[in-house]
């Protein structure tokens, strides 16, 4: 006895999906869902940052991202192929009802699709709202399309549907379960155990322990959407205060001879290097009693950008540079030499640059205190084997007791309008291009290094 299908009214309803095209729609219906969780992931995430104002992207959000990219990439070419075969089977079939419902589920479908493609081709860019919400919107209407044009046909085995939403919501759990275990403490003071790789610099390493000195000397990677701040940096006086300025070498090389003949360990130069010497200091060259200050590399990275903008925690404003460097996570494919990774990571960047901004640039990176972990120091006993303390320079407490900072009794100076901050007068605004920066007028501005 043969089985037929029936339509919605009870008719002999035969299947406009030939065997063949099945196959390729059930993988379609496979993807589909994959991507529906996946993008309603990435839509959580950015509810979440836009209600409360913080930032949810970690390094597990851009890979989900680029998935998200690539399979939807991927699947362009099968779905458009399912649909125009599709269509040319259908076009002319009785049921006008499924067949003009089909026909707005694919446009609108094919909606996603350039809205999509909008949003890869033009990320980062302002008019990308009206991309964006088509692209986040389109697929509610699609699904909603998708169920009248099945109305319009024989009965739906709800079940499938329904099996379909529950391993999205599975999946959808299950990723914003592993989106929540982000293993870094935002902020922390570096552990006590650090001491023995730092002491008697005051700095700290958020895992207590060195980092690589590649991770730490990445300015040409920063150099791609800073020009301006990158050339600046290169030519001021942060970049030559270690063993690149024969004054600071030779006062270092004496401070490790003496140390060593003293303590038999060049570690009370440590001193300097918090401030100084940053790179060899956190890689664990800088111990070593036969480090080359001339030929190695790390002797010449003077303060990088990331020595900087890695900075965590301001643990405190007693200087001899008191302050957490964290190792800071970067999107995919940052360290790659392959062009095409390179380029996807620009992309990322640029397309979603709240992590990147929370990452390397804190709101204590526009403040005094900042400078005062290095501007402010005391020379300890480790060094000096007279005293607990003697004071030595101290840039910090002289701005606060100025009459500049607007906090000076005493001075006999007082300007217009009191500076918050040291940067106001050491590094004014100036006309640049460089990415990051709002723009006032025709030009964007940056602080100058």
């Amino acid at each position: 006895m043969v089985e037929f299908l029936l339509d919605a009214r009870g008719q002999p309803y035969v299947p406009a999906v030939a065997p063949p095209l099945k196959k390729l729609l059930t993988a379609i219906f496979i993807t589909v869902a994959f991507l529906s969780a996946n993008g309603v992931y990435l839509a959580s995430i950015t509810f979440l940052e836009y209600s409360s104002g913080r930032g949810y992207q970690n390094f597990f959000y851009f890979w989900m991202f680029l998935l998200h990219l690539g399979v939807g990439l991927l699947l362009i070419l099968p779905f458009v192929a399912f649909g125009l075969l599709h269509l040319r089977t259908a076009i002319r079939r009785p049921n006008r009802r499924a067949v003009h419902a089909g026909l707005a589920l694919f446009s609108v479908s094919l909606l996603v699709i350039f809205s999509g493609l909008a949003l890869m081709k033009n990320m980062g860019q302002p008019w990308n709202g009206i991309a964006y919400w088509s692209h986040v919107l389109s697929p509610l209407a699609a699904v909603a399309l998708y169920i009248f044009h099945r109305l319009a046909g024989p009965a739906i085995a709800w079940r499938w549907g329904a099996a379909w939403g529950a391993s999205v919501a599975a999946f959808v759990g299950g990723i914003v379960l592993l989106h929540a275990q982000d293993p870094r403490q935002w902020y922390q003071i570096g552990p006590k155990e650090g001491e023995r790789y730092f002491q008697p610099s005051l700095v700290r390493t958020a895992t207590g322990t060195f980092m690589p000195a590649p991770t730490l000397t990445m300015d040409e990677y920063c150099l791609k959407c800073h020009p301006d701040a990158s050339r600046d940096c290169f030519h001021s006086a942060h970049h030559f205060s270690s063993f690149n300025n024969p004054a600071s070498r030779f006062s270092v090389r004496e401070t490790r001879r003496v140390a060593l003949e003293r303590d038999g360990t060049t570690q009370a130069a440590r001193w300097c290097a918090g401030c100084h010497d940053p790179v060899p200091f956190f890689s664990g060259k800088f111990d070593d009693p036969n480090y080359d200050d001339v030929n190695d590399p790390t002797a010449h990275a003077g303060i990088t950008c990331t020595t900087c903008h890695a900075i965590t925690n301001l643990n405190s404003v007693q200087g001899n540079g008191d302050y957490t460097i964290e190792e800071p996570l970067h999107y995919p494919f940052a360290y790659s030499e392959n062009p095409f990774l390179q380029w996807i990571n620009n992309r990322l960047v640029k397309a979603k640059p709240g992590f990147h901004k929370r990452t390397f640039l804190k709101p204590f990176h526009k403040t005094a205190e900042f400078c005062s972990v290095c501007h402010k120091v005391n020379i300890p006993f480790e060094l000096n084997k007279y005293k607990e303390f003697l004071r030595g320079q101290d840039h910090y407490d002289s701005f606060l007791l100025s009459g500049v900072s607007g906090h000076g009794a005493r001075s006999f100076y007082y300007p217009p309008e009191a500076k918050e901050k040291c940067a106001s007068c050491h590094m004014p605004f100036i006309d640049s291009n460089d990415s990051g920066f709002s723009p006032p007028g025709p030009f964007q501005n940056r602080p100058s290094q």
